[in-house]
């Protein structure tokens, strides 16, 4: 046995950004990403799976609001974003556990994949509901996003020019409330976990209730990795790794990179909020918790990655310094995905 790996990617690896929501396609990507899963548990690996849910979630409150006109002669009820949430984790669950037990049988491995409906416990006074942020839905254009706010309220923003998304509020999770079920389940089963980055829940005097937000998928993923006792991240973006530097002559990639490093580069501004800033916030926050190993790195380089051929590497110190220097890669800055 390898160790254990806890692999963390975005809604948009099942659907694209300005792409139809379509099921197939959905179906499709699923089963090209569990072909990836099921050669690391034939490899040895004991594997977790974390996803988010920005379009999905995003779609399922469109239905609600496309049929709001007839809920009440139709006797619908209101569905709340925590809600919402909960649909879309279930629904994405479904999806990837099929996908997964089909590529695990086709090697003849006895591993069945599990998704566990996971909440995530935040503050219902924290400052993030005040500040949306977390981008929801698909992209729509200015004149879409200007009638939705004026018609329903909605907080949007523009993610790249012309395109704009909602955003709703995405408070820190405190703590993963089904962490240790995971971590007793995950050496049994591939786990399917914290989609979405768990349903919000806070705690009252009564017992617990839902929160209307989105919790950040990756900073769930690092939270539930480290108390789950996974030994290393996997946060899926974009690009093969993190760069420095970018467009400038001293730009490199990042390979093998200290915790303390990588904090001074996210201090000096080297990774922004709507960028690579909350995939490197996560690492940094996984190792200082106690992971052995946070990896940066693109899908299609998951294998590699693992095996330490690709990918940025986050530890708590590493060995050598002159790990961190590669070739300069001139590739255009990516968006991260939700």
């Amino acid at each position: 046995m390898k160790g254990s790996v806890l692999v963390a990617i975005g809604g948009n690896a099942l659907v694209l950004d300005g792409e139809p929501g379509s099921v197939p396609r959905q179906l499709e990507r699923a089963a090209q990403f569990a072909e990836q899963v099921a050669d690391l548990v034939a490899d040895g690996w004991r594997v977790l799976v974390s996803h988010g849910n920005g379009p999905q979630v995003g779609f399922i409150l469109r239905r609600g609001e496309l049929v709001a006109p007839d809920a009440d002669h139709e006797g619908l009820p209101d569905l709340p974003l925590w809600l919402a949430v909960a649909d879309s984790q279930g629904g994405i669950g479904h999806i990837l556990t099929m996908a997964l037990d089909t590529a695990l049988e086709r090697r003849g491995l006895d591993q069945r994949a599990v998704a566990v409906l996971t909440h995530s416990e935040v503050d219902p006074q924290d400052p993030a509901f005040s500040a949306p942020s977390k981008p929801i839905g698909s992209q729509i254009t200015g004149e879409t996003a200007r009638a939705r706010a004026a018609a329903e309220g909605w907080t949007v923003v523009e993610t790249s020019p012309g395109a704009f998304r909602r955003v709703v509020a995405s408070p820190p999770p405190l703590r993963i409330v089904e962490a240790e079920q995971i971590r007793v389940l995950a050496p049994h089963a591939v786990v399917v976990a914290a989609g979405g980055g768990g349903i919000p829940v806070a705690r009252t005097a009564d017992g617990w209730r839902g929160v209307d937000a989105v919790v950040d998928k990756d900073r769930a993923s690092a939270l539930l990795a480290a108390t789950a006792g996974v030994d290393t991240l996997v946060l899926v973006t974009g690009v093969d790794h993190v760069y420095v530097g970018w467009g400038t002559p001293d730009q490199r990639t990042l390979d093998q990179v200290d915790a303390a490093e990588l904090r001074a580069h996210l201090e000096a501004g080297e990774f922004p909020a709507g960028s690579m800033g909350p995939k490197v916030e996560s690492a940094l926050q996984f190792v200082q918790d106690g992971g052995k190993r946070a990896v940066i790195t693109s899908l299609p380089r998951l294998r590699e990655a693992l095996a330490g051929q690709s990918g940025t590497h986050v530890m708590l110190r590493q060995p050598t310094a002159s790990a961190t220097d590669l070739p300069t890669v001139p590739t255009p800055r990516p968006e991260q995905e939700i």
